[in-house]
């Protein structure tokens, strides 16, 4: 069974930085699954925030955080990142991490068969 921790979250000022991290165990064809960070703030649906292929490392943001955050992964140690620069209070959520063999969108939940627990970012102003 594959499992999802997410990692990094924490409590940090406006402008700050952050890199979250995210293991993946219980396969070893790591590179073979694309990796998607989702975020869910309160009352909000859950939203893609980033995602990277399996296949050519190819990227997607969503517009909210173009620019800003960069999502990066290291086959060897069956991880992925994201690296969040800039931060603003609206990007105050908890984030998660998804991964699957078989993604083509990127940002839609749907795409996705194992999440992590999530971690809390809270960005104060």
């Amino acid at each position: 069974q594959v499992q999802v921790e997410e990692s990094g979250g924490g409590l940090v000022q406006a402008g700050d930085s952050v890199m979250l991290s995210c293991v993946v165990s219980g396969r070893r064809t790591f590179d073979k699954y694309a990796m998607g960070w989702f975020r869910q703030a309160p009352v909000k649906e859950r939203e893609g925030v980033s995602y990277i292929s399996n296949a050519d490392g190819s990227t997607r943001y969503a517009n909210s955080v173009l620019g800003r955050f960069t999502i990066s992964r290291d086959n060897a140690k069956s991880t992925f990142y994201l690296q969040m620069n800039d931060l603003k209070p609206e990007d105050t959520a908890i984030y998660y991490c998804a991964t699957s063999t078989d993604v083509t969108l990127g940002l839609l939940p749907y795409e996705y068969d194992y999440w992590g627990q999530g971690t809390q970012v809270t960005v104060s102003s």
